[in-house]
């Protein structure tokens, strides 16, 4: 670790850059920013961050604008023990998002998440798609540990809750812009407005470009450059209040991406064997083929160097006050998404592996809730249900030295599969859930509270493999009772501690690439945790505020892939619930107010979590091996500053820096797959003026151009590398409102 290094570069960036500030649309001091009320909806109930008994992150609108935030991968930027990465078919819209060591990097549609990303409530069923652009967000909330009761299925690392503007009374336009290097072309419009005395809208429209880092050098007209970015989104609503005590709020919202592929390299581990029937037709890999700038890409597959990814949805929300004590709330959704992407394993002229591949898939969704508040108790209950229904498909080009009989296609026509180069798996999912929890105030200063849930799952599956003679039908249930138990006591000096246990729950499923054969393709179980954790809340001091969470989280029945060599071949890959891990560390966030102007944001995060059960037969993956993706620290720190001028306007300069320490790309352990440590700096310096409706900004993001690692894949002979595309960028942003009467 660097933690001397660390600690050196902290110091440096707090003396040099101290004169930071997040400047507000109105004028106000730091302190009054630092220390105003947050409250969160994170337990599907409005109440101060400090009194939830639970780890959460609040992301406000102020720091994703002035930490330069602009998808969700950057909010895994700034939480401890919060890692956000992506392997994904080098597809930029993947986001694998993994808390305290829990998360998966696929995407494929039998596989799910081990983190839950809600959108206003609505949960979203793919890795694919997650990373969501963030303009015109009110907040990001970001909750650790299993989320069993309230949340349910797969959120057993945790959960993030996007959260956006909701129409209001006020008439306001909202326009930025944004230009810099690297070709950086952004802007967006935001609009809010009551239409008539009952119903209101607000609606936003956002559009971004950036150049890429690198080429796709054999290829005669490429598509896009590697890591170019291109992107349209748009997000309309509108608010009707029915009556007093009854709401109705109707969203609709898309995104159309059009970028280069990720940037994606080698690195040799060892000669290819030219005696392997694998590798047998090629000449064997060098060092020489690979392209001298790591950031290109020497594919000759026309179309690889570029991804897709398009999606809409729209929900419809419902909130009713049935009397003073209960209240109701009605949530349905329907999203719709579809991609492309694909890798060129080997990232040279050769063709030993490339994954052309196209996924798609269709959801529905709706949560009725119950709500009560009485005197000295209060409590969420409500049904759920989830549909979706996906695809996963792959071709022509896959490992092509080999051919392979004609298989049945999805129609039920015959194709070849030419040079072992297609295959495709479908499911569909159907969730159904129950729960309640409730808090009940034995005292003015202490509360009880706890959950219950019900979930049960039934999937059904099919897969067409190379390996496969006719397409094979595959299905299973699943089902788990979770449940929570809190305490929390107000101390003196507005402080508060809770205790907790949490039970979560990961549905089961089937293997996303069974190579070896259909013998392969069946179910394995759900993953269940349970989590001890213990916390510190509240304002220390009128000037210090904290969150303090100390946890230890014991999972069981791991679902691990890993490879036979006896069931059929090199790239066979089975899971099997076979494992046991442990999480233990801790987390704490800060917000220090040296003057009224100058204050300093920090978190820290320090996880140690391990494997500490593998059943006999499991090959590649021990005892004592780190869970993938899983840096043991995680820091940010981030301090502001402004200064008043004669004339009324306001000079703010923000500055941000995240260290995220070393980690493994898998949960096995090869030397090849470490993951160095990274460290980003980045900062703002704007001018707002005295009216408080024009801002400009002079930005810089990653400042230093680090460039890192963000996944790393063993294969036969090199390991493949997805590299970061989010390099040192400069730029100006313009900010304009306009208020005006309705």
């Amino acid at each position: 670790m660097k933690l001397r290094h660390l600690s050196q570069l902290t110091v440096a960036i707090v003396a040099a850059l101290s004169t930071s500030a997040f400047a507000e649309q109105e004028k106000t001091s730091a302190k009054q920013d630092a220390f105003e009320k947050i409250e969160v909806t994170a337990r599907k109930r409005t109440e101060s961050i400090f009194e939830s008994p639970t780890a959460v992150t609040s992301i406000g609108e102020n720091l994703i604008d002035k930490a330069n935030m602009s998808n969700l991968e950057d909010i895994g930027k700034y939480v401890p023990n919060l890692n956000i990465t992506r392997y994904g078919v080098g597809n930029a819209a993947h986001a694998s998002v993994f808390i305290r060591g829990i998360g998966l990097q696929d995407h494929v549609i039998t596989t799910d998440p081990g983190v839950g990303v809600y959108l206003d409530g609505v949960y979203l069923g793919r890795q694919m798609g997650s990373n969501l652009s963030l303009p015109n967000v009110e907040r990001v909330e970001v909750l650790r540990g299993p989320q069993g009761t309230l949340y349910g299925r797969n959120t057993l690392g945790g959960a993030v809750n996007i959260i956006t503007k909701q129409p209001g009374d006020e008439g306001i336009v909202t326009t930025t812009a944004k230009v810099g290097s690297r070709g950086r072309l952004a802007g967006d419009v935001y609009f809010n407005n009551s239409l008539t005395d009952t119903v209101s809208m607000s609606a936003s429209v956002s559009y971004k470009q950036r150049d890429g880092v690198g080429e796709a050098i054999n290829l005669a007209n490429p598509e896009k450059e590697i890591g170019e970015e291109q992107e349209l989104s748009g997000r309309m609503a509108l608010k009707w209040q029915a009556s007093s005590d009854l709401s109705f709020v109707f969203s609709i919202d898309g995104v159309d991406n059009e970028s280069g592929q990720s940037p994606y390299t080698i690195e040799l581990t060892a000669p290819l064997d030219p005696n392997d029937p694998f590798n047998g037709d090629f000449p064997l890999l060098t060092e020489n083929m690979l392209p001298s700038d790591p950031d290109d890409l020497a594919t000759t597959v026309e179309g690889i160097e570029s991804t897709a990814y398009s999606g809409w949805g729209t929900s419809l929300t419902a909130d009713w006050d049935i009397n003073n004590t209960y209240t109701a709330k009605f949530i349905t959704s329907y999203r719709s998404s579809e991609y492309e992407g694909g890798l060129d394993d080997d990232a040279v002229a050769l063709n030993l592996s490339e994954f052309p591949e196209e996924g798609g898939a269709d959801q529905y969704s709706f949560e009725i809730q119950l709500n009560g508040s009485f005197d000295n108790m209060d409590f969420v209950s409500g049904l759920y249900f989830f549909n979706e229904d996906g695809f996963t498909s792959s071709g022509p080009f896959v490992f092509s030295p080999f051919n392979t009989p004609d298989g049945l296609l999805n129609d039920g026509t015959t194709a070849s599969f030419g040079d072992y180069g297609y295959f495709d798996i479908n499911q569909e999912t159907n969730s159904y859930a129950a729960y309640i929890n409730a808090s009940y105030d034995l005292s003015d200063d202490l509360t009880v509270g706890g959950g219950l849930r019900y979930s049960k799952d039934k999937k059904e599956a099919d897969a067409l493999f190379p390996t496969f003679a006719t397409r094979k039908y595959v299905s299973a249930d699943f089902d788990a009772v979770t449940w929570d138990l809190n305490a929390s006591y107000q101390l003196s000096n507005n402080m508060n501690v809770y205790g907790q246990i949490q039970k979560g729950y990961q549905t089961g499923g089937f293997p996303p690439r069974p190579f070896g054969g259909p013998d392969q393709f069946v179910s394995f179980d759900e993953t269940k945790a349970i989590n001890y954790e213990l916390g510190l809340k509240g304002q220390v001091h009128e000037d210090v505020s904290m969150m303090l969470a100390v946890f230890v989280t014991d999972y069981t029945d791991l679902a691990l892939p890993f490879s036979d060599p006896t069931a059929g071949g090199g790239f066979v890959t089975i899971v099997e619930n076979a494992g046991e891990s442990k999480a233990q560390g801790i987390e704490l966030e800060t917000t220090i107010a040296f003057t009224d102007d100058f204050t300093l944001r920090s978190a820290i995060g320090y996880l140690d979590s391990e494997i500490t059960e593998v059943d006999d037969g499991v090959l590649g993956i021990g005892k004592g091996d780190s869970p993938a993706l899983t840096p043991r620290w995680t820091v940010m720190v981030a301090p502001s500053y402004f200064i008043d001028l004669s004339n009324g306007g306001t000079v703010a300069v923000n500055a941000n820096y995240s260290y995220r320490d070393d980690m493994q790309g898998q949960s096995v352990y090869n030397q090849s797959e470490h993951i160095d440590s990274r460290e980003l700096v980045g900062f703002n310096i704007s001018y707002l003026n005295p009216n408080g409706d024009f801002e400009v900004t002079l930005y810089g993001e990653n400042v230093l151009n680090e460039v890192y690692d963000v996944g790393r894949l063993q294969q036969s002979g090199f390991v493949g590398v997805m590299r970061s595309n989010d390099r040192s960028e400069f730029g100006l942003k313009f900010k304009k409102n306009l208020s005006f009467n309705h």
